[in-house]
């Protein structure tokens, strides 16, 4: 009797051991696999908000660079502007320096020199000796050169022509435009020699034929004639 309860208190401590660890087994294994899987799901979104992250800065470093090298274009292009702006007025200014040493030099037809120089002879003169261009020996050769300016919208620097008939035989450049538009030009006249005369004067203002542009926006010559030996012959003709 003692024998057969013993045997059954052992098979219920062996039945209630087993049910035990099946019950630990299977609740723990689920708590497992559930907390691996958040850890996953967290570790997933960090690489991918790190990616975004790493994305938006490159694309904000090329945008800082485009916007850097847009703004070194639009510096190199005001640079440039104004150097050839700088270079016009630098060119302009020699040549009326250059001009304005012959006031008071007399008036001789087919004169080259401070002795007794003529129209054509004194504009090539200027042009050649303040930016080396080599001009044609006469008024109406120098009137084909350069860019056919409107009277408005001459410059000083410019050529203006002028006849009494058809053929152009006199030639001046602008020295000065006001701000009402006068236009007052330096010239080699029959009358005083070298001078300053305004195209509002009743003598030059009918005679006024067109004006010519010899250098342009960049301060260099249409005609590219720069740098080549003047000539002094044949003579000009002026009045």
């Amino acid at each position: 009797m003692k024998k057969r309860v013993l045997f059954y208190l052992v098979a219920l401590v062996t039945t209630v051991s087993l049910q035990s660890c099946a019950t630990n087994y299977v609740v723990s294994k689920p708590a497992t696999y559930s907390k691996e899987y958040k850890t996953d799901a967290k570790l997933a979104f960090i690489d991918n908000n790190k990616m975004e992250q790493d994305k938006q800065q490159l694309i904000n470093s090329f945008l800082a660079k485009k916007t850097l090298s847009l703004t070194s274009v639009r510096d190199n292009s005001k640079n440039s502007e104004l150097a050839k702006l700088v270079k016009h007025d630098k060119t302009i200014d020699n040549i009326l320096t250059e001009a304005e040493t012959y006031i008071g030099t007399p008036y001789r037809y087919g004169g080259t020199t401070r002795r007794g120089i003529d129209c054509s002879a004194f504009v090539l003169s200027v042009f050649g000796a303040a930016v080396g261009l080599n001009l044609p020996r006469v008024a109406a050769s120098q009137a084909q050169e350069g860019e056919k300016i409107a009277k408005e919208d001459l410059q000083k620097g410019d050529l203006i022509f002028f006849s009494h008939g058809k053929r152009i035989s006199h030639v001046g450049i602008v020295e000065h435009v006001s701000e009402n538009g006068e236009i007052k030009f330096i010239h080699a006249a029959t009358s005083k020699g070298v001078m300053i005369s305004s195209l509002d004067d009743s003598y030059w203002g009918p005679k006024y034929r067109f004006g010519k542009r010899i250098i342009n926006e960049n301060g260099e010559s249409y005609n590219n004639l720069a740098l080549t030996a003047i000539t002094t012959t044949p003579k000009g003709a002026s009045f």
